[in-house]
């Protein structure tokens, strides 16, 4: 996280937000949702799964809806309310051509300006292994932003009624390489109370208050309570 990198892009009115897991966005890129949403941008949220898995005591036809309700409540916290599902299993999601379609559909329906996802990278820095989901799901995210361009790829998305896309720019949270930065000075609470929403996600986690939890994590990621708050992001 750096003071010296350059601002964000601004040029855009519409944003299509990408995670694998149900809380994936709430872990840094809310603050900048929050911004956004504030200014009067329109800012849409798709998940990959619903985080059936991520609950150890939970099975997953209990912990999938349970996860998916506090998605959305999650969302609305920061002013979103298109919230979709894709509902590729958790854990185990491929990267391959389903899941490219899957996007390239969803970015031709949102035609979004900016794609934001998380990180694709193998590490968010030294000994911390991203999950596999994370990683197809930001690769997956990169190449659909492409794909959602061109008519002769998924050429039945045409079919379907979505015609071609095309994104400005897509930027990964939560990466080991960033190139911008995001000032988010004021939207650290909507970002801690939008974490907070997920409260059976993180009591598993950790035996914690939950609001405590989610002010340690969002204040990590947007560095500190100094009274000045970012997010970076990798920009393509």
């Amino acid at each position: 996280m750096s003071t010296d990198l350059p601002a964000l892009p601004d040029d855009f009115a519409r944003v299509l937000a990408v995670a694998a897991h149900p809380d994936d966005l709430e872990y840094g890129a809310a603050a900048a949702v929050a911004a956004w949403t504030s200014s009067g941008r329109e800012v849409s949220y798709v998940l990959v799964t619903r985080g059936e898995a991520g609950i150890a005591d939970l099975p997953p036809e209990k912990a999938g809806p349970l996860r998916e309700d506090e998605e959305r409540r999650s969302a609305a916290v920061v002013g979103v309310h298109d919230v979709r599902f894709l509902e590729h299993r958790d854990g185990v999601v491929v990267e391959g051509i389903d899941l490219r379609r899957d996007l390239a559909r969803e970015i031709r329906r949102a035609r979004p300006e900016l794609v934001v996802v998380n990180s694709h990278h193998e590490t968010f820095g030294p000994g911390a292994w991203n999950s596999a989901d994370h990683r197809a799901v930001g690769r997956a995210t990169i190449d659909a932003a492409g794909d959602a361009a061109n008519r002769w790829i998924f050429p039945e998305l045409v079919d379907e009624g979505f015609e071609p896309w095309q994104v400005r720019y897509v930027a990964v949270a939560s990466s080991t390489q960033p190139t911008h930065t995001l000032d988010v000075t004021g939207h650290q609470e909507a970002a801690i109370a939008s974490l907070a929403e997920h409260q059976a996600y993180l009591t598993a986690l950790d035996p914690r208050p939950v609001a405590e939890q989610a002010r340690e994590v969002v204040l990590a990621t947007t560095g500190g309570d100094d009274g000045r708050a970012r997010v970076d992001f990798e920009v393509f």
